[in-house]
């Protein structure tokens, strides 16, 4: 399925800083250009993602930080929150469950983008790290039922942040086979750009022509010229399918 979709709200899950920007940047800066406020949750901080000589965990989560708001800049992203956690260590806690539900209840987004917890072996050449996993479970935990259960954390509901039912669950490149294609051919540019942003981790490699590549043999399948590829879940129909504004589809 392809059909244009174009939410008016998203908040994307991942675990570290550059994991949106490969995993769905295409599609979040296609959405970012129709309308969407689009919202980038950063759970750790990335902070031992170097193997550079004399680097240390703070001066790298400073890094790390201003590489992914500028990569969130260029995506059209409105605003990128920093969970704090610490990289390699991420579990999917119930402490980290109730501060995700806080944020979809706040924002309310239609659609939550996370990773695939299943996907432990990406490729024959790699093992998925642990925090991504992690971070996809404890992304779709709080999207359901959590954040939509009325008694369900009574403290939220008296602050203001009532229960949320998202439209939408968007798991990105799933284990099992894809139902859902974004053509990304008019923004897989700034997710090129984007990724660039994150230097500490990409050193001397350009992402262009991997990305292009990997990008297009998905869009292949489907009669688009660049595409990313998700499992999507239905959670409840949206009232109008195009919600944002129209798609350049």
């Amino acid at each position: 399925m392809n059909e244009t979709y174009i939410p008016q709200c998203a908040v994307l899950i991942y675990a570290h800083p550059d994991d949106i920007e490969f995993s769905a940047g295409g599609t979040a800066a296609k959405w970012a250009q129709n309308g969407s406020q689009v919202f980038f949750v950063i759970i750790t901080d990335g902070n031992v993602g170097s193997h550079e000589e004399g680097m240390t965990a703070d001066r790298l989560i400073e890094t790390r930080r201003n590489e992914q708001r500028a990569a969130a800049e260029i995506i059209g992203a409105k605003e990128c929150i920093f969970l704090g956690y610490h990289d390699g260590l991420l579990q999917p806690t119930l402490e980290l469950r109730k501060e995700l539900v806080r944020l979809i209840r706040r924002y309310k987004p239609n659609v939550v983008v996370c990773g695939d917890p299943t996907n432990f072996f990406p490729s024959e050449t790699r093992i998925n790290h642990p925090d991504h996993r992690a971070a996809a479970t404890a992304a779709l935990d709080a999207t359901f039922p959590a954040a939509e259960m009325p008694l369900l954390y009574p403290d939220m509901e008296a602050e203001g942040l009532t229960p949320h039912k998202v439209n939408y669950v968007y798991v990105s490149n799933p284990t099992d086979e894809a139902n859902f294609y974004v053509d990304t051919s008019d923004s897989i540019d700034y997710k090129i750009q984007a990724l660039r942003k994150h230097s500490s981790q990409l050193g001397d490699w350009d992402p262009e022509e991997p990305i292009k590549a990997w990008n297009r043999d998905t869009g292949k399948k489907v009669g688009f010229q660049y595409a990313e590829r998700f499992l999507r879940i239905t959670l409840k129909e949206p009232e109008i399918e195009s919600e944002a504004g129209q798609a350049n589809e």
